[in-house]
């Protein structure tokens, strides 16, 4: 087990509030949701999750750790291998756009992916390696910008383990998992290592997954100069076969079930290999990487829409390297007796993909290239930030954000494919954006604050979209989309710790963004659309019974409608109304652990007249445990109550066999995996 404290650097200034004439930087000691962030935060949305509330977490897949953050949801439109899809504060995030993710200062998001943008796999992330998740919400910081309008989420991993951990794991339908970890000194440092190891089949009547998940991180960390520096390695390799969503109409007519599919030959392969170095001392924060990735997925979406012999089974390729790093200086210092702290940064990126490709495929046999191109991509950000401490209750947290984007789009295909120049959608295109964003806090007394934030944010857009000229299907003209699209976004808020037990939150914000990026079924892809507005409003409680026993209960309500007119509707297909999150967990002295947890997701338009809507969906998840002295074991039941709602739903047009041409429009969906039970066995060293 980690440290039940973990260390964060809450930036800007923590202790600012509580000592408005002294310009020192402060450390604060947490425990994720049991500390007091009244003081230290600059809006209601935003918040510090440690290993402890992690480990105590029953998890389906790695990316539903993101789930922790409040109001997020993780679900699956197809197997185990592939990036979760994800939906906060009304969008269907798809995998990944407009919430940022970063683990140790890398980025997760990949721009220009083969299989949509913003692409957000973390299955080369080991939970128990979780240190720290940091979550904030809406536009509102400067040091965050691509894909971060609704969000972002930084994972820490530690420079030590303060325990060995060797852990085996079985389950139903040929669940396996070994985990090893540990830390050992080594040169005036640590190394730390962790090795996971993950097999499964999945329930599916008529696939079976066969995931081949392999994890290791490295990491050796020590003091350097006046810091504390870090080198750390990763490697992810997968495999699997996937059950993608399948049409209503087809389980209706009991041409499969459920647990069913329609090609049974889709799935990918995946690998992660990456190289990170950080060095922070109080006032520096300095970090590179460099990232070696992979991606092959073939999917089905359609079936014989487009293609009555061969069907319309697709590859989507993504072959890149990605460079990086960022660097940020934190200036503390008293003007006119206020105390006021400044941060600067400044990052880059390069992503440089030898390949982002589209092919037509049988049985995973490619037929030929529907579209392949080579990508440069790059962008640098610069920023400024500055907190001023007006007087013991009122705080302001001014900043600016400038990001450059340059992108080259090649054609890999030379010659005309059925009579298409492909060669006509190569270009460069640059575009620039710059960003402020701003809050007032006024604190009431030790136990209460309210917050007033308004920020301006973006995302960028595929690079292939913005240099288009032609459709790689029919040849027809087709207009270049913006690189860049801007968002705006309003938020007011309060935040209460009362007596060490209740920590509470409510924000009511409201999101404008000038593009969509939504879901395309017959392309497996995201495209941009209509301008949008989201409201909402958001609550959260942790309660902690005792020194032994926490309730939890999260709430988020949004509205979202295209704030243009279309004679289709207004409807964002696939927005999320509601989502509730509720659960009680516990660690007893005796040396039982445990957590019960339910997850409501509510009913969402699938068109945009709202004419089809998707059911809500209810899953319940459990995990129990014992440990004592060096041995631990705990057992997760997923899907307590054995429902079979849907994980997922869309409503497209596809053709199965003997349909008539042009299809039929059916709702398209995953069902929840069937109740599944977990065994883990532990050897604390």
């Amino acid at each position: 087990m980690f440290n039940r404290l973990c260390t964060l650097l809450l930036l800007p200034v923590s202790a600012l509030a509580t000592a408005a004439s002294s310009p020192e930087l402060e450390e604060v000691q947490v425990t994720g949701r049991h500390i007091n962030l009244v003081g230290a935060a600059v809006t209601a949305s935003e918040g510090l999750i440690s290993q402890e509330e992690i480990a105590l977490r029953p998890l389906l897949r790695s990316g539903d750790v993101l789930e922790l953050v409040p109001g997020m949801v993780a679900t699956q439109h197809s197997g185990t291998g592939k990036a979760n899809q994800y939906f906060l504060r009304g969008f269907n995030l798809d995998h990944g756009t407009d919430f940022a993710t970063y683990v140790d200062g890398m980025p997760v998001n990949m721009r220009t992916h083969g299989h949509g943008q913003g692409y957000t796999d973390l299955n080369f992330i080991i939970p128990e390696t979780i240190v720290t998740l940091a979550y904030k919400k809406g536009p509102y910081y400067a040091d965050v910008s691509d894909f971060s309008s609704a969000g972002s989420a930084h994972l820490k991993t530690p420079d030590k383990f303060d325990d060995g951990l060797l852990e085996v794991g079985a389950g139903e339908n040929n669940f396996y998992r070994m985990l090893l970890l540990d830390s050992v000194p080594l040169m005036d440092g640590t190394v730390s290592y962790a090795m996971e190891a993950n097999r499964y089949d999945g329930p599916w009547s008529d696939i079976k997954e066969d995931v081949k998940k392999y994890n290791l991180m490295l990491k050796y960390a020590r003091s350097l100069g006046d810091g504390e520096a870090s080198v750390s390695v990763m490697a992810y390799d997968n495999k699997w076969h996937s059950p993608d969503q399948i049409p209503l109409r087809a389980v209706e007519e009991g041409a499969i079930d459920e647990l069913g599919s329609i090609d049974e030959t889709l799935g990918g392969k995946s690998r992660r290999y990456s190289l990170a170095t950080q060095w922070q001392n109080e006032r520096w924060d300095v970090s590179a990487y460099a990232i070696r990735y992979t991606l092959n997925l073939w999917s089905n979406f359609t079936y014989f829409l487009d293609d009555e012999v061969d069907g319309d089974q697709f590859e989507q390729r993504d072959n890149r390297w990605l460079y990086g790093g960022k660097s940020e200086y934190r200036q503390a210092l008293s003007l006119a007796g206020l105390a006021v702290t400044n941060r600067y940064g400044a990052e880059f990126r390069y992503d440089d993909i030898d390949e982002v490709g589209l092919y037509k495929t049988q049985g995973r046999n490619r037929l030929g290239p529907i579209r392949s191109d080579r990508v440069d991509e790059w962008n640098t950000g610069v920023y400024v930030e500055s907190e001023i401490a007006w007087s013991d209750r009122i705080r302001t947290v001014l900043g600016a954000r400038y990001d450059y984007f340059n992108f080259e789009v090649d054609s890999r295909i030379d010659q005309n494919i059925n009579g298409i120049d492909l060669g006509s959608n190569s270009g460069k295109e640059h575009d620039d954006k710059l960003a402020l964003k701003g809050s007032a806090i006024y604190t009431f007394n030790e136990a209460w604050e309210t917050y007033f934030s308004i920020g301006q944010g973006l995302h960028s857009n595929d690079a292939r979209g913005a240099t288009a000229a032609v459709d790689p299907v029919d040849g027809s003209s087709v207009s270049p989309v913006d690189p860049l699209v801007d968002s705006l976004g309003y938020e007011v808020g309060a935040r209460g710790f009362l007596g060490e037990r209740l920590n509470a939150s409510i924000a009511l914000w409201r999101l404008e963004i000038d593009s969509e990026l939504l879901f395309v079924g017959d392309a497996g892809n995201t495209e941009a659309s209509r301008g949008s507005r989201r409201k909402g409003v958001e609550v959260s409680t942790y309660y902690r019974l005792t020194d032994q026993w926490t309730l939890d209960l999260e709430y988020a309500y949004t509205d979202s409608k295209f704030t243009d007119y279309a004679p289709e509707g207004d409807d964002i297909p696939g927005s999320i109304d509601q989502v509730l999150q509720a659960g009680i967990s516990a660690e007893l002295d005796s040396g039982w652990f445990g957590s019960l947890r339910v997850r409501y997701f509510g009913e969402r338009p699938l068109v945009e007249d709202g004419s089809v809507e998707s059911d809500d969906s209810t899953v319940v998840n459990l995990r129990a445990g014992f440990q004592a002295k060096q041995w631990s074991v705990k057992v997760d039941v997923l899907n307590v109550l054995d429902s079979n709602d849907h994980d997922i739903d869309y409503f497209y047009a596809s053709r199965l066999p003997g349909e008539p041409t042009g299809g039929v429009e059916d709702i398209h969906y995953h069902v929840l995996e069937p109740r599944t039970v977990r065994l883990y066995v532990g050897y604390h060293f």
